[in-house]
């Protein structure tokens, strides 16, 4: 019965997977991604120019801006969605997908300064916002350079040598995959749904993070039933911790939040290092 389950949801993953990274799609999502941002700007051109009225989200479209926030919270959440499919295929790729997301939010986070600045002219709120998106687009500048010394160095191995477990095993974070994406559309439904009742948008990136950190410990308690291998349940577990950083850092105010992410960063690359040198003598390129 288990079987017929987790082969139910390999090939229902497999097939959305298939869906979402054609060709077709990524047409799709970038025809969608600059149309999005063109009628943003020309709607905040009307609405700043009292020619339309949009009630509750006058407010945000009379910002110049924030087209831009509007076009850079859509590519967090495509990302995010991205993730969900990253899963299975690797833990590690999992949390190098997360500190990804962390980097391109710490982006949206300096534009989302940005569009503070009114007129360019200096005062108080010009220089709060000038340093806070200095300070956001240097902490997203380390966590992409540690991250891709991280991926170079990152070495995958299976957590079992027999066949029929290792394959069990991806197929069980297949099944929680779905679990996931489940997740991120009743998150999204409910943000929507905020949206058209308050004219407040939530991007409620800190609540899947959330939900990420019980699926990953689910993915180690899974792991104990394939191995009780120190090494290999000292990382899975480490990556969970990294993953609750994370979402601490998304609660954050200025400052804190990149210091979090930078630190949870350098102890991933820490670990990364370490893991390959207890682990040196194990064969390389496999995928977990």
């Amino acid at each position: 019965m288990t079987s017929k389950i987790l082969q139910s949801a390999e090939l229902i993953f497999e097939r959305i997977k298939t869906v979402w990274e054609s060709k077709t799609s990524n047409k799709i999502v970038s025809f969608s991604l600059v149309s999005i941002f063109v009628i943003s700007v020309i709607v905040s051109y009307l609405d700043r120019n009292n020619l339309i009225s949009l009630g509750k989200l006058d407010e945000y479209f009379s910002n110049p801006f924030f087209a831009i926030d509007i076009s850079f919270t859509i590519l967090l959440i495509l990302e995010l969605l991205s993730l969900i499919f990253v899963l299975p295929r690797s833990v590690a790729n999992s949390v190098g997908k997360q500190f990804e997301l962390l980097s391109l939010i710490f982006i949206r986070f300096g534009f989302k300064e940005f569009s503070h600045v009114q007129n360019f002219e200096w005062n108080s709120i010009m220089s709060d916002s000038l340093i806070n998106m200095f300070f956001y687009a240097f902490g997203a500048l380390l966590i992409f350079i540690i991250l891709g010394f991280n991926t170079k160095l990152q070495l995958h191995t299976r957590l079992t040598s027999k066949e029929d477990d290792q394959k069990k095993f991806i197929q069980t974070k297949k099944l929680l995959s779905l679990v996931l994406l489940a997740a991120f559309i009743v998150v999204g439904f409910y943000d929507i749904k905020i949206l058209l009742q308050t004219g407040n948008y939530l991007h409620s990136f800190p609540s899947f993070y959330t939900i990420l950190i019980f699926s990953d410990i689910i993915i180690i308690l899974v792991a104990l039933r394939y191995t009780l291998n120190y090494y290999r349940i000292f990382r899975y577990s480490a990556f969970v911790l990294a993953t609750i950083f994370i979402r601490i850092s998304l609660s954050l105010g200025p400052f804190y939040d990149v210091i979090i992410g930078v630190l949870t960063a350098i102890f991933v690359l820490v670990l990364t290092i370490s893991y390959n040198y207890f682990l040196k003598d194990l064969p390389k390129n496999k995928i977990e």
